[in-house]
């Protein structure tokens, strides 16, 4: 059987892979190589243990997140602050509770581009240096209050200047919330800049540029976000040279609203070190039942490079990129080794945190800790972040806050 892709994709052939995947799918699997510590067995699940986690618990646990966005992650009360600040009236609710509740509803209604409508309330209150500092430094306060030990937070800084902030002032607003979070709280962060497919060639390189000037000073990559569908990522290719000639980091929203080609493009015309979401990489593999039979070549392609994957559990439900949490693909993508990671996407339109991520990765996929720690790892090896940091945090945050608690557990 042969699979064309659209938007000038390959020619693909479905091959017998089952040599490929006889490790894979058959028998034990393998864990991938691991340079910063002994290797430790693969397949943890707390099917096997039969302990249910508590909320506690999985509060407790070291927490690495990558993909997040800052307009996106606003406390409601904060929301409702900013507003009065800016006069600022356009809110639908007056009440935090209420008013985090619009959010949730508004976003959860299975399309991505009416998920994305909420945005312009926390645009519109996030435009001073203030504000955008105080958004930075909340987040960095909500996640080390849930053991997050380090995050990469992504936004468009030019959806900030309505009020006459320039480029640069925007990111140093952003930056100095998050310096502030490292000295109140001992989180380690990084900022992405974020390009829009569905704007300009022109803008997105304006934007790579930003980010090229900023590298070590606090930004850590380059992204490119929005709807997928008719919106090609090469479109930006020149932003993506750039970035790449200057030696940075990339990572694509990808495989959400679109399918594999998408992925494909990201990685193959653009040079995406990472793939935001990526959940439609199922569409290249071959599942009957619980079983994965064949793993097409840009599946094959995303596992043997080691291509770190953003799962966003919940937001991926909310907009309608999976049918429902059971659907998703987070299970098969991990039992196959892939190196997944979990994620928050959006705080607040999802009503989520990183607890409650690990939370359904528990419940819903049988994750046990040791499994929990296997996707933390993933995502520390995976940041953009000078490799002895992530060999320190992993060791010193990471591996030693889970045998900790294992020890603590009698586990």
């Amino acid at each position: 059987m042969r699979q064309r892709w659209a938007d000038d994709g390959p020619v693909l052939a479905q091959r017998d892979v089952r040599e490929h995947t006889a490790l894979l799918v058959g028998g034990e699997s393998v864990q991938e190589d691991t340079p910063l510590g002994p290797a430790k067995e693969c397949r943890y699940s707390a099917r096997a243990t039969n302990m249910q986690l508590t909320d506690t618990i999985l509060r407790r646990l070291p927490k690495v997140l990558l993909h997040e966005h800052l307009d996106g992650c606003l406390r409601p009360a904060t929301v409702l602050d900013l507003a009065r600040e800016a006069g600022y009236n356009e809110l639908p609710h007056a009440e935090p509770t209420a008013l985090g509740r619009w959010f949730f509803e508004g976003a959860d209604r299975g399309s991505l581009p009416q998920y994305l409508e909420g945005f312009r309330h926390t645009i519109a209150v996030m435009q001073t240096p203030a504000a955008l500092e105080r958004v930075a430094y909340e987040l960095c306060e909500d996640l080390a209050a849930e053991s997050v030990v380090y995050f990469e937070v992504r936004f468009a800084p030019h959806f900030h200047m309505t009020r006459g902030l320039g480029l640069d002032a925007v990111m140093g607003a952003v930056l100095a919330g998050l310096r502030r979070g490292l000295e109140a709280f001992g989180i380690e962060s990084g900022l992405i800049v974020c390009a829009l497919r569905n704007q300009g060639a022109s803008l997105s390189l304006e934007l790579a540029e930003l980010a090229v000037s900023w590298f070590n000073r606090g930004c850590v990559g380059f992204d490119l976000a929005g709807e997928e569908a008719g919106h090609p990522a090469k479109h930006h290719l020149e932003a993506f040279q750039l970035v790449k000639r200057s030696n940075g980091n990339i990572t694509i929203h990808a495989g959400e609203s679109f399918g594999p080609e998408s992925i494909w493009q990201a990685l193959q015309y653009c040079g995406a070190h990472r793939i935001g979401h990526g959940t439609r990489l199922i569409e290249d593999i071959v599942v009957y039942g619980d079983r994965v039979i064949q793993v097409g070549p840009l599946a094959r392609y995303v596992l043997d490079h080691r291509i770190p994957i953003e799962c966003c559990l919940q937001s991926n439900v909310h907009t309608g990129a999976v049918a429902s949490l059971e659907q998703h693909p987070f299970r098969h993508l991990l039992d196959l080794q892939y190196r997944v990671t979990l994620n928050t996407d959006n705080r607040l339109m999802s009503a989520t945190t990183m607890t409650d991520e690990f939370r359904v990765a528990h419940e819903v996929f049988g994750c046990g800790i040791r499994e929990l720690e296997r996707v933390t790892v993933n995502a520390m090896k995976s940041a953009f972040y000078p490799y002895a940091e992530r060999c320190r945090l992993i060791n010193e945050r990471v591996r030693s806050g889970y045998a900790a608690l294992r020890k603590e557990l009698a586990l």
